[in-house]
């Protein structure tokens, strides 16, 4: 009897639209994931996630059942995590853990920055293996998931992708809706859409925002600003202030997104690093012999330049001329006859 007015209590009572949405959120389902789990339609979860409508008699009762699954299940997960952190952790751990709690938020937002999957996972793996080479950097700062998004972001968002032939196309989203939000967010500025990310995707404020894209908060609000006036102009019915970040965290749990494990992510980062300290040592090692070559090869005085009319050393005295042989002399008297001015000499000897 207990028992059957628990239940009756359970499904009688709903949260409201926005923990809903939270709570499918929370367990990295898609509304059309959950419209499969509930055994209805996606129209009908978005009208109960939006408050348009609210479930009725059976479906009332199994979605209430399924929102405290959800339920139950992040406070299994949040008081083990909570366990976690009252011991003291090994660098391994705490990495780990980490690297659990920021990659699926991480990769979502990577993906709404770039539109591919691929760059996604790349983005936010590249930016932890720099957070592993830097651990005791990464570790003391106040605040290390903010630490790992700006790498992830800056990665992302980087130039040098426009050369990679993998990565110039972007996967479209199988729903029109998506696919069409998702143009609209890669025709914005690169900085534009970090900043709309951030505040709406992620939830910083317009302080935080401005601080993580290095910017004025007056610059972050004008961007903003700016973007969502684009996203209204190109997809006005999803670009409302109160539609807009639901929409977006919609668009990325549409696509599958999974990133490396924290083993595996180490592991790269660290060979990674013994590759840069080798490289370094081998640059270091090439720049002192080169030095140790010039430093040999140059003069170590300074030399003055030799006046004119000064004797040079070392050089064989210069040798006069000797007396004449007897054919020489004949012939220096056979020269001094023949005439030396005239025309004979201009005309041509017949043969």
């Amino acid at each position: 009897m207990e028992g059957s007015t628990v239940m009756q209590s359970t499904a009688s009572q709903l949260p409201r639209p926005k923990e809903c949405r939270r709570l499918r959120r929370s367990q990295s389902l898609t509304q059309t994931q959950a419209a499969a789990a509930l055994g209805v339609s996606l129209e009908e979860v978005r009208d109960w996630e939006t408050g348009l409508t609210e479930p009725h008699g059976r479906r009332r009762r199994a979605y209430a059942r399924l929102l405290a699954e959800w339920a139950a299940h992040e406070r299994t997960e949040g008081s083990a995590r909570d366990w976690t952190t009252t011991r003291p952790l090994t660098p391994h751990q705490a990495f780990d853990g980490l690297y659990e709690f920021c990659t699926p938020a991480l990769v979502r937002q990577a993906y709404l920055l770039t539109g591919r999957p691929g760059l996604a996972r790349e983005a936010v793996e590249h930016a932890f293996q720099l957070a592993w080479q830097r651990w005791p950097e990464v570790a003391l700062d106040r605040d290390p998931p903010s630490w790992v998004r700006a790498a992830a972001h800056d990665w992302a968002l980087s130039p040098r992708h426009r050369f990679r032939l993998r990565h110039r196309r972007s996967d479209a989203p199988a729903d029109p809706a998506d696919r069409a939000l998702l143009d609209a967010l890669l025709t914005l500025p690169p900085i534009h859409r970090r900043t709309l990310v951030l505040h709406d995707g992620a939830g910083l404020g317009l302080p935080e925002t401005a601080a993580e894209t290095e910017a004025s908060t007056a610059a972050a609000t004008a961007r903003l600003q700016r973007a969502r006036e684009t996203m209204s102009d190109l997809v006005p019915d999803q670009a409302a202030p109160e539609v807009l970040p639901d929409r977006m965290a919609d668009l990325a749990m549409s696509v599958r997104l999974r990133a490396a494990r924290p083993p595996a992510v180490r592991s790269v980062g660290e060979r990674k690093s013994r590759h840069g300290n080798r490289m370094a040592v081998l640059f270091t090692a090439a720049l002192v012999g080169a030095t140790a070559l010039t430093l040999n090869m140059a003069t170590d005085h300074y030399e003055r330049p030799v006046p004119e009319g000064t004797t040079v050393l070392d050089l064989p005295p210069r040798v006069a001329m000797g007396p004449l042989s007897t054919q020489q002399q004949r012939l220096r008297l056979l020269l001094k006859k023949q005439a030396h001015k005239g025309p004979a000499r201009l005309v041509p000897q017949v043969r």
